[in-house]
């Protein structure tokens, strides 16, 4: 398991996106084997599974990509969205009113910016810790899979 080498508040999103990153290293390490995650469900409360939840191997690359972007950073927008687009067409009236309430919650957002930056922050944090725990999910049910339970 990685550990922690720099020191910061708990609640800095620093450690958060730390504790992410080693669990997500740690994640790597344990599974040696990826494909063997496909179509194997990561159970709910009390063991129940849900309907249409993605398999450990979508988990696995999902927190893999997810790392790649905390530690080296965002694609260039244009990059990131062609990559969710993913050769879609694209509708121009559209594009027009996404571009209008952009630049609506641009002038907004100039007004309260401490406001805004408090609710990205927090929620970044949120999901940072989220994805810590799926990565150690991934790998528990792994180390099940394979024995490996200590």
């Amino acid at each position: 398991m990685q550990v922690l080498t720099k020191r910061y508040p708990k609640n800095c999103l620093l450690t958060v996106m730390d504790r992410y990153s080693a669990a997500v290293r740690n994640m790597e390490q344990v599974v040696m084997i990826p494909s063997l995650l496909r179509d194997v469900q990561l159970s709910g409360h009390r063991g129940s599974v849900r309907e249409g939840a993605p398999d450990l191997y979508t988990y696995f690359t999902m927190l893999k990509t997810i790392c790649v972007e905390v530690e080296h950073g965002l694609l260039p927008r244009e990059e990131w969205q062609a990559k969710v687009a993913s050769g879609e067409p694209s509708d121009p009236e559209n594009e027009a009113s996404e571009a209008e309430e952009a630049d609506e919650e641009r002038l907004a957002g100039e007004l309260d910016l401490e406001a805004q930056f408090y609710r990205h922050f927090s929620s970044l944090h949120h999901i940072l810790t989220h994805l810590t725990r799926k990565a150690q999910e991934v790998t528990r049910k792994y180390q099940e899979m394979t024995g490996q339970v200590l």
